[in-house]
């Protein structure tokens, strides 16, 4: 995928079947574009996958900060490196679920212990924890984003002064 920004160089838009979609920022503005399958990387890890994708520079690093606009790509959907793709999910359903958990106040809260600057590279998510996103989950995905949030308050043991914290400092995100 880091090939697309080289790519973009030489190709036009012209779509084709066999072209890759995929998600970059020009001039400040997030844009898609199509290249060939051949400036890619095919076996990368999530490639052919549900996945979610937040913005690798974002905020200044401020507790539970909200994120500029996740996205959910597709499978053989790409993007350049001004993004962080998140998941490997099967279904369009696990990617949802994975987008309501990284907006609850909970994931945000975890992120902040790593996150202190504006950078929001995949090392800055290893306190968040891991989640099952299936219908087996523990955890009721369907529901709104603060009621995943209760739900994880209870499953982490979060007492009702660490609860009223994260809910007194951290901003809402739909």
């Amino acid at each position: 995928l880091e090939y697309a920004i080289i790519a973009a160089r030489f190709l036009g838009d012209g779509f084709d079947v066999y072209d890759i979609h995929v998600l970059g920022v020009q001039s400040n503005k997030r844009i898609w574009k199509y290249f060939p399958r051949k400036y890619f990387d095919m076996s990368h890890e999530n490639i052919k996958s549900w996945k979610v994708l937040v913005a690798r520079v974002n905020g200044k690093g401020s507790l539970g900060e909200i994120l500029s606009t996740p996205v959910i790509e597709k499978p053989y959907e790409g993007y350049t490196q001004t993004f962080i793709g998140i998941g490997e999910f099967l279904t369009e359903a696990e990617a949802k679920s994975a987008l309501s958990y990284i907006k609850t106040k909970f994931a945000r809260t975890m992120l902040s212990f790593c996150k202190i600057t504006q950078d929001n590279s995949i090392e800055t998510w290893r306190m968040i924890p891991l989640q099952d996103f299936t219908n087996h989950s523990d955890i009721d995905w369907a529901q709104s984003v603060h009621g995943i949030d209760l739900q994880l308050y209870k499953k982490y043991w979060l007492s009702a002064e660490e609860i009223n914290f994260i809910e007194t400092n951290v901003k809402e995100m739909t």
